[in-house]
């Protein structure tokens, strides 16, 4: 289950990122909290999203051509320093009792501008990390470990620690924490340098190479088809969250603090069951199935009216979120070409993270009219359908990978076409 640790250079990266994603779950907690104690508003709950997020969805592609283009060690260098001065930005603004909604608007958007760069990096420095690509799958599942790790520990730090002094020290802790992946990253020894500079290539004609790989490939186009619609609606559950604690749950930044965990104790299971895999094949079965399972958990979590029914929904909702994402990425990363993989994850970012520009707009709007409860169950419901198409999509799905991977050796060449399932 821990195979990929092995790896002295993701070993540093894993034990740094640990810690920091603690600090990034604990802000995120009390940016949620701070928007909606000084506004009320559950649409701006929803702007404030958008803004963190949309930078994303605009710059991404073309990030992705950098980051095939140079060093991803050195970007993400960069990305976690401009992170730590941003939530100490955060910490600063609040301390001092100056901060504003403009303020948190602005410092999203920052944010997000780092992370359309940070993002993509991360996910092709994997490959470079672990240097044995048949622990690539297990190092994913490893990062989404993780990532939900982090998701149990950091709200329930984030809701005791606004519960008691407020959310400016929850910035603050979290700027500290990045100096520990900053480390982490210093002290790798990289045995390639990384990318190098291509310059005979334009930018433009790297960005449209990959835009026509992604879109020529039906498996990687499936995918992230299905991850896009995947991550728009999960964005209202989390972005909405204050509010239904609020109005419905009747509770505090501690229930917050127990729902978001319930839903990264569901994750961090979901991630383990990837870990403990040993092969990618099969891996379309799981996004079906997490895919029916998160739809139907939201649906569960719109119809929740106490915090026990709320967190024993929420655990099923963070599963089937968790797998369908890293057996997606896991799935991209097996069958993408080195020489686009940079442009192929920042594909993935916008359908993870820019995506949820929309999500984060929709929930707030929706809300405001609709009401928290309905417009989380509708997003429920788009989740099953979309479930159920792709259901449809994976027999031919399975004909087109199969012979990919009996190529790269995932498969063995078989003496007879036996139609042994792939994906």
């Amino acid at each position: 289950m821990t195979r990929a640790l092995r790896h002295r250079n993701y070993r540093l990266f894993f034990g740094g990122q640990s810690v920091s994603l603690i600090g990034t779950w604990i802000t995120r907690i009390a940016t949620s909290w701070l928007v909606y104690r000084l506004t009320g508003s559950e649409l701006l709950l929803g702007v404030v999203g958008f803004c963190g997020q949309v930078p994303t969805l605009i710059l991404a592609p073309f990030a992705g051509v950098i980051v095939d283009r140079v060093n991803r060690q050195h970007i993400l260098v960069i990305t976690q320093a401009l992170s730590m001065l941003q939530s100490a930005a955060l910490a600063v603004l609040t301390l001092s009792g100056w901060i504003s909604v403009r303020d948190i608007l602005l410092l999203q958007v920052c944010q997000g501008l780092i992370n359309a760069f940070d993002t993509p990096a991360r996910q092709a420095f994997v490959v470079e990390m672990v240097e044995d690509r048949a622990d690539l799958a297990n190092a994913i599942a490893l990062n989404s470990s993780m990532v939900n790790g982090s998701r149990i520990i950091g709200p329930s730090i984030g809701g005791a620690i606004i519960a008691a002094v407020g959310e400016g020290w929850c910035f603050a802790i979290d700027a500290f924490s990045y100096l520990f992946v900053i480390a982490s990253l210093i002290a790798m020894r990289m045995t390639l340098a990384g990318r190098r500079e291509r310059a005979e290539a334009h930018v433009l004609q790297d960005l449209r190479d990959g835009w026509q790989y992604v879109t020529g490939s039906a498996p990687i186009r499936t995918a992230l088809i299905v991850l896009a619609i995947v991550s728009t609606m999960a964005m209202p559950y989390t972005v909405l969250m204050p509010a239904v604690v609020t109005e419905v749950l009747h509770g505090g930044p501690n229930a917050l603090g127990l729902l978001m965990t319930a839903s990264g104790v569901g994750a961090l299971a979901g991630a383990l069951y990837l870990a403990q895999r040993k092969s990618v094949v099969g891996l379309g079965k799981v996004v079906m199935f997490a895919t029916l399972a998160f739809g139907t958990g939201l649906i569960g979590f719109s119809l929740s009216r106490t915090e026990l029914v709320a967190a024993a929904v929420l655990t099923v909702v963070g599963a089937g979120f968790i797998l369908q994402m890293a057996a997606t990425n896991t799935v991209l990363q097996t069958l993408v070409d080195d020489r686009v993989r940079g442009r192929v994850m920042a594909f993935y970012t916008m359908a993870f993270f820019g995506s949820a520009p929309i999500g984060s707009l929709l929930a707030g709007v929706a809300a405001d009219r609709i009401g928290a409860e309905t417009t989380i169950g509708l997003c429920g419901g788009v989740c099953v359908l979309t479930g159920l198409w792709f259901a449809g999509r994976l027999p031919s799905l399975r004909a087109i990978v199969r012979p990919i991977y009996i190529e790269r050796g995932i498969l063995p060449v078989p003496a007879v076409d036996t139609g042994t399932k792939s994906l």
